[in-house]
C-alpha cells in the first residue's frame, strides 16, 4: 500500500484539490436537514482515502511496466504430415487354440498322479494312473476264451471238411452235412466275439493310463490319489495348448462393413499390446471373422493368431489389439505431450508468426508410432506448445525454442527423443 502524499510530493496538491472539489460538491451539514456533519464528515474521509487509493495504484502500475519481465521461453514443435496406416482399436482376450477338460474312461480308484501341476507336458504323456488289476483280469478272461474259441473253429472246420468227403460217397446225409456247415459258421462268429472282447478288455487296461491329449499347460489335479472315479464324467485336470495363442475380440457393425467393402478381413495384420505395455510389440494374423452379427450388442466376434513361443501369453489375459485398416492415407501428425485436456475436449497452444500463443481445439486420431493423428485443427507446418502448457496463457508473447526431435520407433510404437 502506498504511503500518504506530503506536501513536498507532487500528488499531495492533487490530493488536496480533489478534496476542496468533493467539499464545494457536498453542502454544509447545518444546510442539509436532518443530516449531522460527522456523517458528511465520514463521507469526506473515505472520499479522500480513494483518491490516495488510485493515486498509489497508478504509480504502482508504472513501476510494474518499467520492470516488465522478457517473454517466456517455450518448446515448440512444428505439425507434420505423412502417409500413415490406419489402425482400428478393439480390447480382448487371448484364448487356447486347444483345450481339453480331461476326464477318465473307465471308472475306477485313482493310483498315482505324475505330473507336475501347472507345468508343460507333452502329447502321450501319462498324468493319471487308475488300479488296473481288474481290468487286466478281464482281459485275461477274454483272451481265455478267444483261445476257447480258436479251438472250437479249429475242431468245426475239420468236422466240416471230413463231412464234405463222406458226403461225396453219399456216407451221410445232406442235411447232416449242413448242420456241420452251420456249426463252423457259428464257431467262427463266436471266435470274433472272443477277438472283440479281447480288444476291448485290452483298452480297458489301457484306459487305466490317463494320457494328455494334446501337448500344453497341466492345470491343477482335480482328483487326489485314492479317490474313486467314475468313466466320463469326473474331471481330472485340464489341459491347453500354447503356441500358438488366439487372441478374440468384437467389433462394431461399422467396422465389418469397411472390412467388407475393402475385400474382407481375413489375415489382415494385427498388432497385439499388454495391460502393462504402451505399446503394440506383438504381431498376428486375423483368422477368424464371426458370420453373424450379435442383434443384442450389434458386434461381430474375431479371432487372430499370434506365435507364442515362450508362453508368455495365457488364456484370459487382457489384450489391447489394433486391426490394420485400408491403403496408408496423408495425416496430420503431432507429438502427445502437445495435447492438453480441458474437460471433455482436447487442444493445444498454436505459436503464431508473431510469437502469440492461440488457444485451437483438436480432434484426435489414433496414435501411431509415437505420434498423435489430429484430423481437425491443425495443418501442417503450424508451431505448438511442447511443454509447459500449464504456464502459458492464450494472447500471451513467448519466445519459441525449438524442441527436441521426436524420433518415430516403428517398431515399438514409442516416440523417442534426440
Amino acid at each position: 500500500m502506498s504511503s500518504m502524499p506530503t506536501r513536498d510530493d507532487p500528488a499531495y496538491g492533487l490530493s488536496n484539490s480533489f478534496h476542496s472539489q468533493v467539499s464545494q460538491a457536498v453542502p454544509d451539514a447545518t444546510s442539509i436537514p436532518g443530516l449531522r456533519a460527522t456523517a458528511v464528515q465520514a463521507f469526506l474521509a473515505l472520499t479522500a482515502f480513494a483518491g490516495f487509493a488510485l493515486l498509489g495504484g497508478c504509480d504502482s502500475a508504472y513501476s510494474q511496466g518499467a520492470d516488465a519481465p522478457p517473454p517466456q521461453v517455450v518448446e515448440v514443435a512444428e505439425v507434420t504430415r505423412r502417409e500413415v496406416i490406419d489402425w482400428d482399436s478393439f480390447t480382448g482376450r487371448f484364448e487356447a487354440v486347444e483345450r481339453v477338460a480331461l476326464r477318465p474312461r473307465v471308472s475306477g480308484y485313482v493310483e498315482r498322479i505324475s505330473f507336475e501341476e501347472g507345468a508343460l507336458v507333452e502329447k502321450e504323456q501319462v498324468l493319471f494312473r487308475i488300479d488296473a488289476r481288474p481290468y487286466q483280469a478281464r482281459l485275461n478272461r477274454a483272451r481265455a476264451e478267444l483261445e476257447r474259441a480258436e479251438a472250437q473253429y479249429d475242431l468245426a472246420g475239420r468236422e466240416l471238411e471230413r463231412a464234405r468227403q463222406l458226403l461225396r460217397s453219399s456216407a451221410i446225409s445232406q442235411e447232416e452235412h449242413d448242420q456241420l456247415v452251420s456249426n463252423r459258421s457259428q464257431a467262427a462268429a463266436n471266435l470274433e466275439a472272443a477277438r472283440a472282447a479281447v480288444e476291448s478288455a485290452a483298452l480297458d487296461v489301457d484306459f487305466t493310463r490317463v494320457v494328455a491329449p494334446i501337448a500344453g499347460r497341466v492345470s491343477r489335479a482335480e482328483i487326489t490319489a485314492g479317490n474313486y472315479v467314475t468313466a466320463g464324467q469326473s474331471l481330472l485336470t485340464t489341459v491347453v495348448s500354447v503356441d500358438p495363442i488366439h487372441v478374440v475380440f468384437e467389433g462394431n457393425e461399422q467396422t465389418y462393413l469397411r472390412y467388407a467393402a475393402s475385400g474382407g478381413g481375413d489375415g489382415r495384420l494385427v498388432r497385439v499390446g499388454l495391460a502393462d505395455e504402451q505399446t503394440f510389440p506383438h504381431r498376428g494374423r486375423l483368422d477368424f471373422i464371426d458370420n453373424a452379427l450379435d442383434p443384442a450388442t450389434g458386434t461381430i466376434r474375431a479371432r487372430a493368431v499370434l506365435d507364442n513361443p515362450d508362453g508368455r501369453f495365457v488364456p484370459g489375459l487382457f489384450a489391447r489389439v489394433q486391426v490394420r485398416g485400408g491403403a496408408p492415407e496423408a495425416s496430420t501428425l503431432v507429438a502427445p505431450r502437445a495435447i492438453g485436456t480441458d474437460q471433455d475436449r482436447k487442444y493445444v497452444y498454436v505459436v503464431d508468426d508473431r510469437d502469440t500463443v492461440q488457444y485451437r481445439r483438436v480432434e484426435l486420431g489414433e496414435l501411431v508410432d509415437g505420434l498423435r493423428v489430429v484430423k481437425s485443427g491443425l495443418q501442417p507446418g503450424e508451431r505448438v506448445v511442447t511443454a509447459g502448457l500449464a504456464r502459458v496463457q492464450p494472447g500471451a508473447v513467448v519466445t519459441p525454442q525449438p524442441a527436441p526431435q521426436v524420433r518415430a520407433d516403428a517398431s515399438a510404437g514409442a516416440p523417442q527423443y534426440n
